[in-house]
């Protein structure tokens, strides 16, 4: 059975400024998403399903269907604000959506094989999905799932501070903890986060989850049942949001599930701000200059 790959695109770009999940960045306005799918269909995967917001449907069938038609079975899931669901009766305000493992639920219904969550915007390379569809083909089970553990220096912005999950990694390759920090920069030559007004130093080569994670279904039930608990205790939060890196450290520490960091020497790169695209722009020129990918993704 083939891998599926799961595409969170849901999210507001509110830093962005416009839907960067469908803006063009190839020579051909190919989106980030097209690359990775690509990347993706080379690397073994059978299955996309796209997580997006119900009205931009016709939006993404428009740019995808046709050219994937033949190529990958496509899926569409939606993340909403409806926790009835969940078996949650209380209304609950929200400013924004619940975070990327609320975004994750969406494909309970839609992915029955092993399969790997990846974020719309962020550009991961092929040594990646290879790797990880080599993982979720081989060595996957309800107890051992993984990351691609990127190098955190090799995933800046140089426009503006980025979030990622910190991982510390044990001698046998396996995440121990994953810590959340939302704000992570350069300064000089060191790397930096900060929290409550303090910075703290990060070592370049420390692996960082770009949220390329690697799971059996069985991850849904563990997160629908943390998900609710999230919902109540953070039902006067309307900012608070549901990552999945608190899933993997739920599951962590309750020795429920390993997971290993898959590592990799690629240079993320990805649009958190409006000032990244031309430097995505040229960086996919570079690599279709490289032999990467043809010039024209699809034809």
């Amino acid at each position: 059975m083939k891998p599926t790959l799961l595409i969170l695109a849901a999210g507001m770009a509110s830093r962005y400024g416009s839907m960067k999940q469908i803006d063009g960045f190839g020579p051909n306005g190919e989106t980030i998403i097209d690359y990775s799918i690509y990347d993706a269909i080379k690397a073994g995967f059978g299955k996309v399903v796209f997580i997006i917001k119900e009205e931009f449907v016709d939006s993404f069938k428009n740019i995808f269907d046709s050219k994937l038609k033949g190529k990958i079975e496509t899926d569409y899931v939606f993340q909403n604000f409806d926790l009835k669901q969940y078996g949650i009766q209380e209304d609950i305000y929200r400013e924004k959506p619940w975070g990327t493992a609320h975004a994750m639920l969406a494909g309970r219904n839609a992915v029955k094989e092993p399969f790997c969550i990846i974020n719309a915007d962020d550009f991961y390379g092929y040594d990646a999905f290879k790797k990880m569809s080599d993982f979720l083909t081989n060595e996957i089970t309800d107890s051992q799932f993984a990351i691609i553990g990127y190098k955190i220096g090799k995933t800046l912005s140089d426009f503006g501070a980025v979030s990622r999950g910190v991982c510390n990694v044990d001698a046998a390759g396996n995440i121990t903890e994953i810590n959340e920090r939302t704000e992570i920069y350069a300064k000089g030559d060191a790397i930096v986060y900060k929290e409550n007004g303090e910075e703290y130093p990060l070592d370049f080569e420390n692996p960082v989850s770009m949220n390329f994670w690697g799971f059996t279904p069985s991850v849904f039930k563990t997160t629908e049942e943390q998900f609710v608990k999230f919902a109540e205790a953070n039902k006067h939060n309307p900012k608070a949001e549901f990552f999945i890196p608190l899933v993997g450290e739920y599951l962590i520490k309750n020795n429920i599930a390993d997971f290993k960091s898959i590592p990799t020497d690629n240079k993320w790169f990805g649009v958190t701000y409006k000032e990244d695209k031309p430097v995505v722009q040229a960086s996919i020129d570079q690599l279709i200059k490289d032999g990467a990918y043809p010039e024209n993704l699809w034809a």
